[in-house]
């Protein structure tokens, strides 16, 4: 057997990135976020999608801080955010992306890459319309920005699109805002559905049974068919700027179909696609694969991280 000194015990444990949970002020909501890092290396911000919250990045946050400061926030309607009940919050995706846009003003982030997945794309791509100078690159996984990415599983919410009635409104409270609705959307795709931790797909729920949330969510449903009017200029964004783009999804996500990671290179013709054989949340089972992509597309000459912290001073 193999002895390890107090010391060696001491280093290995420093050399694994702590993760502080803090919550801000901003826009009179508390926002709650976890972060990593040195402040002063460059920034990645992370931001999540339905039905989750900051907790799908807990694995993705320790293998890219050591080499940057990286920042999930969680959503207005999500985790650990909260709103008070006199605020009068408006649910919708221009909402959550000015939540967000004083986030990251109030941190003072003037620098960032930006990782979007699911709805965290929306509010992204806004982001990176109202301050195209501040976004560094983007990472898509399963985020959206064309209609040839938009699979079959869309069928009930645009059904709910076009036909905005109570009843459409409860069949998605039936099918989809159900413990057994936010389990597939984790294991469908998947391999081998064994390996979903199932605290994942558990807190979802359980936020989600929340007095109140549900009807938060399909608030949210209807109006991502203006994510959908958007598109046009997400894509005139990337023709304009031409951030350097990696689309990395999972390959059988029944929401985000690979035609949609494929479609950025019509705008971004130097866009990266690496499709992996996992589901909708990738990170559950390909965070090595998805942390390495990242760190060699971020960083591809292979500075050391030191050297960038100097240089980003």
């Amino acid at each position: 057997m193999t002895q390890i000194n107090s010391a060696e015990a001491v280093n290995r444990s420093d050399a694994i990135p702590r993760v502080s949970v803090s919550r801000v002020e901003t826009d009179d909501v508390q926002v709650f976020y976890r972060s990593a890092g040195d402040p002063a290396a460059p920034t990645i911000l992370l931001l999540h999608g339905f039905p989750s919250s900051s907790f799908m990045f807990r694995e993705l946050i320790t293998r890219l801080a050591d080499e940057y400061c990286v920042i999930a926030p969680d959503l207005p309607g999500f985790g650990f955010t909260e709103i008070p009940e006199n605020r009068n919050y408006i649910y919708s995706f221009d909402a959550l992306t000015d939540t967000m846009e004083a986030f990251t003003e109030v941190l003072a982030l003037q620098s960032y890459a930006l990782y979007a997945f699911d709805y965290g794309a929306p509010i992204g791509f806004r982001l990176a319309m109202r301050h195209p100078e501040r976004v560094t690159a983007i990472v898509t996984q399963n985020g959206n920005a064309y209609e040839a990415g938009l699979g079959d599983a869309w069928g009930p919410i645009r059904t709910y699109w076009s036909q905005p009635t109570a009843e459409n409104r409860e069949a998605l409270r039936k099918d989809i805002l159900t413990f057994e609705g936010t389990r597939w959307q984790y294991t469908h795709g998947v391999t081998d559905p064994g390996k979903i931790a199932p605290e994942s797909y558990t807190l979802d729920a359980a936020l989600l049974e929340r007095p109140g949330n549900k009807d938060i969510q399909l608030d949210l449903f209807l109006d991502y068919a203006s994510n959908l009017k958007l598109y046009p200029r997400f894509q005139e964004y990337f023709r304009t700027f031409a951030p350097p783009l990696l689309a990395i999804w999972g390959k059988n996500d029944p929401f985000f179909v690979p035609a949609g990671a494929e479609a950025f290179r019509q705008d971004v013709p130097g866009a990266r696609v690496r499709l992996l054989e996992t589901g909708h949340f990738a990170l559950e089972t390909h965070v090595s694969e998805i942390a390495s992509a990242m760190k060699e597309f971020l960083c591809p000459d292979g500075a050391r991280a030191e050297d960038r912290k100097t240089a980003s001073r």
